[in-house]
């Protein structure tokens, strides 16, 4: 790399990156959610993230309270890149300047710099389940979730039907119904969340997202939004359910695993952000494997770069 990165060399990103993102996930794709556009249009009220194109690279960043982080590069492998984003990451960045957000990216990273200290930040680990197993539910392990799900099965009259411009308003009454349930305005991450799926919903067909609802009666009951990661996975951005009916979230689980499976061998559902129930009830499903994420301090870094 020539020259000297600078944070003056990003700029925020915005829904016209599309293509920009689209093309370069077309030859790197990626196995994190928080690294794809639709999670950083969405969320880019609460993190504000940013991207510059260097060379052959895509370095994006994020600033969540006034803490900015820098992300690996990505792009082909060149050390002379990642020392520049490190050396910008301690310039510009927060106490934990810089994260990666895959396992091979940390094994490059450590062969390159044996010293650094990466530490997980395991609330942001991503659980990846077999589609087959979220949808077929087999064996002892899902014997209790079958038995959870017969009885919705039983107990409630449900269909299912795919989200679009046709049922939008009627989606956003239930996310406001929901958000009332849950209490919102009382939770900053709920708050922040409902402001991504109405983004999300707002910009349904030009962030390449999909929706599957299930509705109890007449009524939307749960909701899932979704979209292609990369060409093995699937990644379910958003799923949420009213307490219409018991079972609900394993139904709309169920329904939206069935919908995917023969296209996607794996479906990202996300991580659990340290919630101790919501940490249960992913790994109530049995994960195939987990996505890594792993940041750096800036008191341990300095003297490395």
């Amino acid at each position: 790399m020539a020259r000297t990165l600078s944070a003056d060399d990003f700029s925020p990103v915005t829904l016209d990156d599309r293509d920009l993102f689209a093309s370069w996930y077309r030859a790197f794709p990626q196995v994190h959610s928080d690294n794809s556009f639709a999670n950083m249009v969405a969320w880019n009220h609460y993190a504000h993230y940013r991207k510059a194109v260097v060379g052959d690279h895509l370095v994006l960043s994020s600033t969540v309270n006034g803490e900015t982080r820098y992300r690996f590069p990505i792009g082909p492998r060149d050390p002379a890149i990642v020392r520049e984003v490190l050396r910008l990451s301690l310039k510009s960045g927060g106490g934990t300047p810089f994260v990666v957000f895959n396992g091979d990216d940390r094994n490059y990273l450590l062969e390159i710099y044996p010293g650094i200290l990466l530490h997980p930040y395991r609330g942001f680990f991503e659980y990846v389940y077999k589609s087959s197993d979220l949808a077929d539910l087999p064996g002892k392990p899902y014997l209790k979730i079958r038995h959870q799900l017969n009885r919705f099965h039983r107990n409630c009259s449900y269909s299912t039907e795919a989200m679009g411009p046709g049922n939008s308003e009627e989606v956003r009454q239930f996310l406001e119904r929901w958000c009332d349930w849950r209490d919102c305005e009382t939770d900053p991450v709920l708050a922040n969340e409902r402001e991504a799926i109405l983004t999300s919903i707002a910009h349904q067909e030009a962030l390449g997202l999909s929706g599957l609802l299930v509705r109890v009666d007449t009524r939307i009951g749960a909701m899932a939004i979704f979209q292609e990661l990369n060409p093995t996975t699937a990644v379910v951005h958003f799923e949420k359910g009213l307490p219409d009916c018991e079972g609900i979230y394993r139904a709309i689980n169920h329904e939206t695993a069935l919908l995917l499976k023969d296209r996607y061998p794996f479906i990202n559902r996300e991580s659990d952000l340290g919630v101790p129930g919501l940490r249960e009830a992913k790994e109530r499903y049995h994960p195939d494997h987990m996505v890594g994420v792993y940041y750096t301090r800036r008191s341990e870094m300095e003297g490395l770069i």
